[in-house]
């Protein structure tokens, strides 16, 4: 099959860059999401950082136009007739997305692929909410999308190999090196990255260094570009928390259980920088560290 529109359903930090890498793809791109304000958000970011590629000298202008001149925005699902691939974005639930593909099986074509970015939710469990099993598949990128290489593909029980296939080379021209996962919860990089981040939770509840010098310490001595608070604060605290609990309810291994510390957080609303704290104070503009915060 021919792909040429894609729908992405969600206009957040990952919808928003699905959406540019398919569109910098040369594909059009249906971007969606409950409310035109969202939309318009997720839109806009793409603009800013398109320009911001371009002040650099790394995009022509007339390339950059020609990427924005190839997203349409849509609030309802009824713009998917004319999608020929669908990538779910939505928040980290499996109600809402349930919800989201039953909704979408009724409007597309018997040969649109569904695809979901969910980080932790079995790709089963989702593709048995639908008609179509075999046309369904994980596809989950990593944030910063326009930045992160990695796309893992996660076929369910009963995706067929033609689907495989074609999200394989739908990632590949989207500039990401595709690296197929089994369906098991967290799949490959989340399951390993939870357990890296139970540790540094560990460390830091027994005093082996302060947040900010364990953040400091893996960035120097592993040469990640951001510590582990840090990145949870720019993902989202709750993101991280939901994929915890999942890890824990389908291993039942006590190194995957929730900080608990981690769910005060999540229960106190404190979700990161969109939030204005999480495991840091960013309400002055600038990242600084937490006074308030009790280990």
């Amino acid at each position: 099959m021919e792909i040429k529109t894609i729908m992405v359903i969600g206009s957040g930090l990952m919808g928003g860059g699905i959406a540019q890498v398919a569109a910098q793809a040369g594909y059009h791109v249906i971007m969606n999401d409950v409310k035109m304000e969202f939309v318009d958000r997720g839109f806009n970011n793409i603009v800013k950082l398109l320009e911001g590629r371009v002040a650099k000298g790394k995009l022509d202008g007339t390339e950059k136009d020609a990427i924005i001149g190839r997203i349409e925005k849509a609030v309802e699902f009824e713009a998917a007739r004319r999608a020929d691939f669908v990538i779910e974005a939505a928040f980290e639930n499996l109600e809402v997305k349930t919800s989201i593909f039953q909704q979408l099986d009724d409007i597309c074509g018997e040969e649109v692929v569904f695809a979901s970015n969910t980080s932790s939710i079995p790709i089963t469990t989702l593709a048995a909410a639908t008609k179509r099993p075999e046309r369904f598949i994980g596809m989950h990128f990593f944030s910063p999308v326009p930045v992160m290489r990695l796309v893992e593909v996660i076929p369910a029980l009963k995706t067929s190999d033609r689907t495989v296939a074609v999200t394989e080379e739908l990632a590949t021209k989207m500039g990401k090196e595709p690296v197929r996962v089994k369906d098991v919860p967290g799949f490959l990089v989340n399951r390993c990255n939870a357990a890296f981040r139970a540790e540094c939770f560990k460390c830091l509840l027994e005093g082996v260094a302060s947040l900010e010098d364990i953040d400091k310490a893996i960035k120097l001595g592993l040469n990640h570009p951001m510590g582990p608070f840090e990145l949870a604060d720019f993902v989202g605290v709750e993101i991280g928390y939901n994929v915890f609990k999942t890890l824990y309810e389908g291993y039942k291994d006590p190194k995957f259980a929730p900080s608990l510390i981690l769910e005060k957080l999540v229960i106190s609303g404190d979700l990161g920088r969109k939030t204005g704290k999480g495991w840091y104070d960013y309400t002055s503009g600038e990242r600084k560290p937490r006074t308030d915060l009790k280990f």
